[in-house]
C-alpha cells in the first residue's frame, strides 16, 4: 500500500523535529518545508528516517513555490507559530492569514487532512494580539476548508522548549525570580511526545472537523512550576510578586531593545487568564488518545541536570555509581 504523503510547516521546532521522527519511523512520506535549508536542514534530515523525508526551502508567503509544495499530498500539518513579532511576521500574517492559504490549498488539492496547531486559553482572552491571531485563524480554516483538525495544547515542554530551559538558566543565576499576577495562573503542561502521539493518532483514526483541547495530566500554577523547577536543580530562589504597572514597563524596554524581548506586553495580558480547557470542546483525556501522559516532575529531571554543577555527573544515578 502507497505510503501517505505529508507536508509539515514548521518542522525545525521541538514538535516538529520529534512529530518526524516518529511519523518516519511509521513509515509515512514526510516533506519538511523551513525558511532556511542551510542553518536547519542538517538537524531536520537527522531526526527523520533516510528515505522517508524530503527538505524543501519556504519562504514565508512565497505562494507560487507553495502551489506545487501541495501537489499529490495527503495530509497538512502546521505547526508554525511566533511569540513576538517582527516586520513581514507579524500575528496576524503567520497565524491567521498563513493557515487561511494552507487550508485554501488543502481545498483545491482535495488533501485528506490539515492538522492545524494552534493554543489553549486563545478563546478568552481580549486585549492579546497572539491570542486574537490564534482565535481568527481557526475560524478561517474551519470556514475554508472541513476536513480541519485543530489541536490546541497547553504550554509543551520538553529538553527542547523555549519555556522550561529559560526558566531554569534564570533560577540557575538570579538570586530573585519576579512572578506576575502572583503566580496564580495555571497551565496544564503538556510533553511533547504527547503532542506528537495525538498527531499520529489523528492521523491513523482519519479524524476529521474536530478541534481537541490537549493538555497534560495535571494542573500547575505559574508558581508551582517555578517551585518545582527550583526542587529539581535543588536550588531555593526568592520569588518576589511584581506590580504589572512595572512590569509592562519593563516589557516595553526588552521590545525596544532586544531582538527576541524575554517578555512583552502582550505576554502579560495572556498571564492574565488561565491556560486551561474552556468546555467548549473535547480534550485528548476526553478522547482517550494518549496511551500515557508524561508528569511534569518526572520529564524535567531528565534533562535538569545540564542547570546543575558537574552536569550528566550530578545525577543520582551516577552519584551512586562512583
Amino acid at each position: 500500500m502507497k505510503p501517505k504523503e505529508i507536508i509539515i510547516f514548521g518542522s525545525s521546532g521541538q514538535v516538529g523535529s520529534n512529530l518526524i521522527r516518529r511519523l518516519t519511523k511509521n513509515n509515512y512520506k514526510v516533506t519538511a518545508v523551513t525558511r532556511n535549508i542551510h542553518t536547519k536542514g542538517y538537524n531536520i534530515k537527522k531526526s527523520g528516517n533516510a528515505g522517508w523525508i524530503d527538505l524543501v526551502e519556504f519562504k514565508t508567503f512565497e505562494y507560487d513555490k507553495l502551489r506545487e509544495l501541495f501537489k499529490n499530498k495527503d495530509i497538512c500539518i502546521n505547526l508554525i507559530g511566533i511569540l513576538n513579532e517582527r516586520r513581514k511576521s507579524s500575528f496576524n500574517n503567520i497565524h491567521c492569514l498563513l493557515p487561511k492559504k494552507f487550508a485554501e490549498l488543502c481545498k483545491e488539492y482535495k488533501l485528506k487532512q490539515f492538522i492545524h496547531l494552534s493554543a489553549l486559553g486563545v478563546d478568552d482572552v481580549k486585549d492579546s494580539k497572539y491570542a486574537l491571531s490564534k482565535a481568527n485563524g481557526e475560524y478561517e480554516i474551519k470556514k475554508t476548508f472541513e476536513n480541519y483538525i485543530i489541536l490546541k495544547p497547553s504550554i509543551i515542554f520538553s529538553r527542547d522548549d523555549k519555556f522550561t530551559t529559560m526558566l531554569l538558566s534564570f533560577i540557575k543565576y538570579l538570586p530573585i525570580f519576579p512572578i506576575y499576577y502572583q503566580g496564580k495562573t495555571e497551565f496544564y503542561p503538556i510533553h511533547v511526545t504527547d503532542v506528537c502521539e495525538i498527531i499520529e493518532k489523528v492521523v491513523i483514526k482519519e479524524i476529521k472537523k474536530e478541534t481537541i483541547e490537549c493538555i497534560g495530566p495535571e494542573k500547575i500554577s505559574f508558581k508551582e512550576i517555578l517551585l518545582r523547577l527550583q526542587n529539581s536543580l535543588k536550588i531555593k530562589r526568592l520569588l518576589i510578586p511584581m506590580p504589572i504597572s512595572i512590569a509592562k514597563m519593563f516589557a516595553t524596554m526588552f521590545e525596544i531593545l532586544m531582538k527576541n524581548p524575554l517578555l512583552t506586553r502582550d505576554q502579560l495580558n495572556l498571564l492574565k487568564e488561565n491556560n486551561v480547557p474552556s468546555g467548549k470542546y473535547k480534550t485528548n483525556v476526553d478522547l482517550k488518545i494518549n496511551s500515557n501522559l508524561k508528569y511534569f516532575d518526572n520529564e524535567i529531571a531528565k534533562y535538569s541536570y545540564m542547570w546543575k554543577d558537574g552536569g550528566e555527573f550530578s545525577r543520582e544515578k551516577n552519584i551512586k555509581k562512583i
